[in-house]
C-alpha cells in the first residue's frame, strides 16, 4: 500500500490557506530533497492506458496528443513512442525540472502549466488528451473547471481518454485522491464530447480500487443549414 499520509497533509494545509493546488510542488520538492516521496509516481506507464491500447489502439501518425497532471513523464513518453507529437503539462515546476532530466533527449515538449488557468493556444488543439487521475486529487469544488478546461483541449474529431478511481454515489467521499463518481465522467458530454468506451477495471496492485477508463469524441460541428 502507497504511503499518502504526507500528500494529504499537504492538500489539507494548502487547502486551508486558500491554495489548493499549490501542495503539489511543495510534495515534489520535498521528494526531491528525500523528505517524502509521491506516491502516485510509479516510472512507468499507467497500466489502464497500456491496457487500452493494446485492445483500441488509435491512429497517431501526424497527431497530436496532450498530457494532464504529466508528473515525471511516463505516460507522455510512451504516447510519444506510439508515434504522437506530445505536448505534457504539470503545474509543478520541480516536476517538469526532473522529467526533463530523465529524458533529455525527449522529443515531448514539457511545460509548466496550471489546469485551472490553461495557456488558451491550446483550445482546441489535440487529436488526443489524456487525463490520468488528475481530477480525483482536486477538490470537489474545482473539479467542474477543470473538467471544462479538459475538454476544450479537444480539437474536432479528437478523442479524449479519461482515467480515475471509481466509487459509487452511495459510496464515502474518502481521503485524497478522492475517487469519482459516474457523474463526474460523464460531465465531459455537456461540453459537447460523446462517450465512445466505458469500462470499469479492478486494480491489481489495490484489490479494493476499482479504475474508470473512458473514451471520448468530439464530433465534427454539423454545418449550419439556412
Amino acid at each position: 500500500m502507497k504511503d499518502r499520509r504526507r500528500a494529504r497533509e499537504l492538500a489539507a494545509e494548502f487547502h486551508r490557506r486558500g491554495d489548493p493546488t499549490g501542495w503539489f510542488e511543495a510534495l515534489y520538492r520535498e521528494a526531491e530533497e528525500g523528505k517524502s516521496t509521491v506516491p502516485w509516481l510509479d516510472y512507468h506507464p499507467t497500466p489502464p492506458l497500456v491496457g487500452f491500447w493494446i485492445q483500441h489502439p488509435q491512429p497517431t501518425s501526424g497527431e497530436s496528443a496532450l498530457v494532464v497532471g504529466s508528473g515525471f513523464g511516463d505516460d507522455a513518453e510512451q504516447l510519444a513512442a506510439w508515434g504522437f507529437r506530445t505536448t505534457a503539462f504539470d503545474i509543478s515546476e520541480t516536476a517538469i525540472r526532473n522529467t526533463k532530466k530523465r529524458f533529455p533527449s525527449s522529443t515531448v515538449d514539457y511545460q509548466v502549466a496550471d489546469l485551472l488557468d490553461p495557456p488558451v493556444q491550446w483550445r482546441g488543439q489535440f487529436d488526443f488528451v489524456l487525463e490520468s487521475h488528475t481530477l480525483q486529487v482536486l477538490p470537489a469544488a474545482l473539479r467542474p473547471q477543470a473538467t471544462r478546461n479538459i475538454a476544450a483541449f479537444v480539437r474536432a474529431e479528437g478523442h479524449l481518454l479519461v482515467i480515475a478511481r471509481h466509487r459509487e454515489p452511495s459510496d464515502p467521499e474518502g481521503q485524497m485522491p478522492w475517487p469519482l463518481t459516474r457523474a463526474e465522467i460523464s460531465a465531459f458530454t455537456g461540453y459537447g464530447l460523446e462517450e465512445v468506451l466505458f469500462d470499469i477495471l479492478p486494480d491489481v496492485s489495490e484489490p479494493d480500487v476499482r479504475r474508470f477508463c473512458v473514451l471520448f469524441r468530439l464530433p465534427q460541428p454539423s454545418a449550419n443549414k439556412d
